[in-house]
Parts: C-alpha cells; sequence; structure tokens
C-alpha cells in the first residue's frame, strides 16, 4: 500500500504497476497510468475494482486505485454529505494526479482517470481544472452540477453506460457526449441494452476490451 498525504489527510493507494501490453513501450521506459476511482460504494466491493485494476495493468498500465474517501475518513458515501463533501474528493483526486506524475516508473504525458459513477464525475470535475488528464473512461457516472456552465475543455472521453440505470439515469450520458461534441473533443460511446447500475455478462466483459482499446488509442506509446 503506498500513500500520499492530501491536506493534511493520508490518503492510501493500491499500486498495480504494468505487466503486460505494449502501451509501455520496452522494459526500462516510463508508462502510462490510471488513476481508478471507485463509486459512492467505497471500498464496499474492492475485489471488484481490484480485479478491473489487474485487468488494465495486464493491458500495459501502471494503476493506481486511490481510497479519496480517506481524505474525509468514510468508507463509502452518506449521501446526505455528499455535496459538501464532493469538493474534498476533487481536490484529493487533484493531488492524486499530481502524485501520479511524479512517480518514477511513470510517463507524465500519459495520465488517464477510469472513474465509476461517482467516481467519473470527480473526474469530470478534476480534469475540467486543467489536471493533465489526457483521457477519461466514464462508467455510468453523472455530469457535475454546473460543469457544462463553465464550458469546460475536457480530454477524450469513452462514456459507458446502462440503458436502464435506475440510479445514473443514461440520460446523463447523452449530456456528457453533448459536452463532448460541442467541444469537438474525440468521444466514444457504449449505451447497453437492459443493463443497470454495473454490467454483467457479455456488457461486463465487453467494456473492459473497449477500455483498452480506448486507452491504448490516447495513452499509447505513439504518445510517448
Amino acid at each position: 500500500m503506498q500513500s500520499f498525504t492530501s491536506h493534511g489527510q493520508r490518503i492510501e493507494v493500491e499500486w498495480f504497476a504494468a505487466s503486460g501490453g505494449s502501451a509501455a513501450g520496452g522494459t526500462g521506459t516510463n508508462g502510462p497510468a490510471v488513476l481508478l476511482l471507485h463509486g459512492a460504494d467505497g471500498l464496499t466491493y474492492a475485489e471488484g475494482y481490484r480485479l478491473a485494476a489487474r485487468t488494465i495493468s495486464a493491458s500495459g498500465y501502471h494503476v493506481a486505485f486511490l481510497h479519496y474517501l480517506d481524505r474525509t475518513g468514510g468508507r463509502r458515501v452518506a449521501y446526505s454529505r455528499l455535496r459538501q463533501e464532493f469538493p474534498l474528493w476533487a481536490t484529493t483526486v487533484r493531488d492524486g494526479v499530481s502524485w501520479l506524475a511524479l512517480q518514477p516508473s511513470v510517463d507524465a504525458r500519459r495520465l488517464g482517470i477510469v472513474g465509476v459513477s461517482l467516481g467519473a464525475a470527480l473526474a469530470f470535475e478534476v480534469a475540467a481544472s486543467d489536471a493533465p488528464v489526457k483521457a477519461i473512461v466514464d462508467y455510468f457516472g453523472p455530469l457535475p452540477e454546473g460543469l457544462a456552465a463553465r464550458r469546460p475543455r475536457l480530454p477524450p472521453t469513452l462514456i459507458l453506460h446502462g440503458a436502464s440505470d435506475p440510479i445514473v439515469p443514461v440520460a446523463q450520458a447523452y449530456a456528457i457526449e453533448r459536452l463532448l461534441k460541442q467541444q469537438d473533443t474525440p468521444y466514444e460511446i457504449q449505451i447497453y441494452p437492459g443493463q443497470g447500475h454495473g454490467f454483467t455478462g457479455t456488457a461486463q466483459f465487453g467494456s473492459a476490451a473497449q477500455v483498452t482499446t480506448f486507452l491504448d488509442r490516447h495513452l499509447g506509446l505513439k504518445h510517448a
């Protein structure tokens, strides 16, 4: 377990070193890296997030699974405090991007964020603040309140959403798509029929393959 300090709080990071793929470009070469941001469930389903981290790292990407709730001392989100604490988590994720860029095995020019639900909203918030994020993977996340009105310049984004999501309606995916279109920002979108807030079956495995392809396109060796 690694860690860094964000506004006086110790933030734990689970590190998954790149173990395969061609993105890094060979032994001794600094490679691309992504922050993995969990949803409001925090570490409740940590093993699922760790499986995702191992899958991405096997494709040649360092993965930092960031425990951003350490900033506010919770294990999962209290929805009554979400609006109050969201800016604190965003600051910590921004600090996490800075920490990631300084890691000796990381190519700071090739940083991305894979965010799940609330984690995706934090990814958009942080990328909008001129953080050096070159790609976002949005797993069924909402657009942060007021972000579209700020006309942010977002990086290339992969939008993955279930058509039957009862928690973050699929309309949020289309709102993100509209914003990216307005900016002429490269994006990809995949809406999975019948899927809810979390993917199962072929959607689960198909989306994982899309993530790797997308990251290769925007953080791969040609960007080194």
